[in-house]
């Protein structure tokens, strides 16, 4: 599915109207689809990637649409670029923690230094911009903040085992903070995605020699038959983001066509 033909004249279940977000990794796949949904819902987003030209893009398919929004370059491991996004974006009302990388390997064939890079951008990536951004709204007394998990926080993931244990931070982070905070006015949850065809598993799948038998198979992992689309878990997002969720905060929840829900035949 083209995020770019979402368009901004569909009626949102959940509305970010007057809000202001900025959603990490925003650049591309699910973190684009988030800004885009955002900004549907009526939310002014601030796109940030370490790619700026890819930030950019997203805040064009937004314009184009009809929406709000602008871009941010933002490294998620570098402390000096959160300094500057502070300083142009000094408030927000919903902030999405989404940007990470993913990683193949077992225990034994994970390097030291790819855990490290794992962790990172996947965990100290989250950990800098709930950092950066959650005193605004705890000093305001409101505010909703998502973090992209993922089921492999949830459960363990064969070859998968730094992607896994940063992910589980992830939701661990999420919890803390939640609790922490639960009297404060903001709001800390998770959408966890299982297998969603964004750019990163459509070149792993480019990477077989069939990759038509290669989608059937990982998509045989979910009880729908299926992998997600990044819509799908942008409009997870939107709930968690929007007014109409303030009893919910420290829940993570699974966008992954039953693969949590259990055991299941697989075919």
């Amino acid at each position: 599915m083209n995020p770019g033909g979402i368009g901004l004249n569909r009626t949102m279940p959940f509305s970010l109207a007057s809000k202001t977000a900025l959603v990490t990794g925003a650049g591309s796949g699910i973190g684009q689809a988030i800004a885009l949904t955002f900004a549907r819902a009526g939310a002014f987003v601030w796109a940030a990637d370490v790619n700026e030209e890819a930030a950019r893009t997203t805040v064009a398919l937004i314009r184009e649409a009809g929406g709000q929004a602008d871009a941010l370059k933002l490294d998620v491991t570098r402390d000096a670029d959160f300094v500057a996004a502070l300083e142009r974006v000094p408030v927000v009302d919903v902030l999405v923690a989404n940007a990470g990388i993913g990683h193949v390997g077992t225990l034994l064939t994970t390097s030291v230094a790819d855990f490290e890079r794992l962790l990172s951008v996947n965990v100290v990536g989250v950990l800098r911009t709930l950092k950066t951004w959650m005193p605004g709204m705890v000093e305001r007394k409101r505010g909703s903040v998502v973090v992209t998990g993922s089921t492999a926080g949830l459960e363990g993931l064969v070859d998968r085992f730094a992607y896994t244990a940063s992910k589980h931070a992830v939701v661990g982070m999420m919890r803390c903070a939640a609790l922490d905070h639960a009297t404060t006015g903001v709001r800390v949850n998770a959408v966890c995605p299982g297998r969603v065809e964004t750019p990163f598993v459509k070149a792993r799948l480019r990477e077989y020699p069939d990759p038509a038998a290669a989608y059937r198979e990982m998509a045989s992992t979910q009880a729908q038959r299926r992998m997600g689309t990044p819509e799908e878990v942008a409009n997870a997002a939107l709930f968690l983001a929007s007014d109409e969720a303030s009893f919910v905060t420290g829940a993570a929840l699974a966008v992954d066509g039953g693969w949590t829900a259990g055991m299941f035949p697989q075919q």
